[in-house]
C-alpha cells in the first residue's frame, strides 16, 4: 500500500508540475498558440481548464500527503525501545568534592 501511495503522489507531482509549466505567468500559456481562436473564446476555456486542473491537483496532493503521513506514521507504533540494552540498575551518583 505504501509503494502505491508514493507512486500516486509522484504521478500527481509530475502532472502538477506539467500543468504549472504550461501556464504563462502573464495569462497566455497555451493560449498564445491559439491567436486566431481568441475571438471565438477558445483561449478563455484553455486558461480555465489549466487553472481548475492546478487547483484539483494541488488539493489531491494535499490530501494524499496527509494520508501518507497518517499511514507511514502508524507503521512504527509497534516498534519500541529494545529493553535488553538498557541498564537494569541505576548507578549511584557521587557528590562533587570541593577542594
Amino acid at each position: 500500500m505504501g509503494y502505491f501511495l508514493m507512486a500516486v503522489i509522484l504521478l500527481v507531482c509530475v502532472l502538477l508540475g506539467g500543468v504549472i509549466l504550461i501556464q504563462n505567468p502573464k495569462g497566455g500559456g497555451l493560449a498564445t498558440g491559439f491567436q486566431g481562436a481568441s475571438q471565438l473564446g477558445g483561449v478563455q476555456k484553455t486558461t480555465d481548464f489549466l487553472v481548475k486542473a492546478t487547483w484539483v491537483l494541488t488539493g489531491a496532493l494535499f490530501v494524499l500527503c496527509i494520508v501518507a503521513g497518517i499511514f507511514f506514521g502508524n507503521m512504527n507504533e509497534d516498534v519500541g525501545i529494545d529493553e535488553s540494552i538498557l541498564p537494569t540498575t541505576a548507578l549511584p551518583m557521587e557528590a562533587p568534592t570541593a577542594e
